[in-house]
């Protein structure tokens, strides 16, 4: 493992995973302050 060695690019599939990953914890984030805020409200 070099860092002279070329970055593997991810593969599609490995992209898509990644996206609907930081999609899901963008909705669970909202869904959070959204619970958050009426518990304290």
């Amino acid at each position: 493992m070099l860092w002279s060695d070329p970055r593997d690019e991810p593969s599609p599939e490995a992209r898509e995973v990644q996206r609907r990953l930081r999609r899901t914890a963008l909705v669970l984030a909202v869904l959070t302050m959204i619970a958050t805020a009426l518990v304290l409200a």
